[in-house]
C-alpha cells in the first residue's frame, strides 16, 4: 500500500510538472513574440523617420544651391 501511494504521489506530482512547464513555454513563447514584434515595429518606424528627414534635408539643400544658382 505504501508504494502505491508514493506512485500516485509521484504520478501526480510529474504530470502538475510537466501542465506548469507547458504553461511556462507558452508564456514565454507569447512574450517573445510581442517583444519581437514590439522591437520591430520600433525598427520600422526608425527607419521611415530617418529616411522622410534624410529626404526633406536633401530637398532643401538642393532648394538653396538652386536659389544660390539663381542669383548669380
Amino acid at each position: 500500500m505504501f508504494k502505491l501511494s508514493n506512485t500516485l504521489l509521484l504520478s501526480a506530482v510529474l504530470t502538475i510538472s510537466v501542465t506548469g512547464c507547458a504553461e511556462l513555454k507558452e508564456a514565454g513563447t507569447a512574450i517573445g513574440h510581442a517583444t519581437r514584434d514590439t522591437t520591430t515595429a520600433i525598427g520600422h518606424a526608425t527607419r521611415d523617420t530617418t529616411k522622410a528627414i534624410g529626404h526633406a534635408s536633401r530637398d532643401a539643400v538642393n532648394s538653396v544651391k538652386e536659389d544660390l544658382s539663381s542669383e548669380d
